[in-house]
């Protein structure tokens, strides 16, 4: 399995066995799949997103929406429960326009599912965290 890490952008070969290990990254020795979302951009996106074969779930939100801040501690608790399964991530699509625009962000919070830069499945609206997981196990059951 490749895995592009979320700090540096190198790729990372970890073996699927060993992906609940908590795997860190040879170059710069952080967790790969730290079981918290990470925050991505516009510069990074791509790189990250489209070289990591695990699925990879990504929370377009911004500051000032009600719902993405409600749904914030909930992501990170999926994030938790997914960990080693999926990688997660935050884009703040009022700072990161591109990968919004990219993406077709029309709301927010709008949760995009991905496997090697590929769209699996989208959900806008908040969730709670047992309801993500739910969604996402599902998803990837059926891909």
């Amino acid at each position: 399995m490749h895995i592009a890490c979320p700090h540096c952008h190198s790729l990372n070969r970890v073996p699927d066995e060993r992906l609940g290990e908590q795997p860190r990254c040879g170059r710069c020795k952080q967790p790969l799949l730290p079981g918290a979302p990470a925050e991505l951009g516009d510069a990074d996106f791509e790189s990250v997103v489209g070289r990591t074969e695990l699925p990879v779930l990504i929370d377009f939100w911004a500051p000032w929406c009600g719902p993405c801040r409600m749904m914030a501690p909930h992501f990170e608790q999926a994030a938790q429960a997914l960990q080693g399964r999926v990688q997660c991530f935050k884009v703040n699509s009022d700072d990161n326009p591109k990968a919004a625009v990219r993406n077709r962000i029309r709301s927010i919070p709008t949760l995009v599912l991905m496997r090697g830069g590929q769209e699996i499945a989208r959900h806008s609206g908040a969730m709670s965290a047992r309801d993500l997981v739910r969604w996402v196990e599902a998803q990837l059951g059926a891909a």
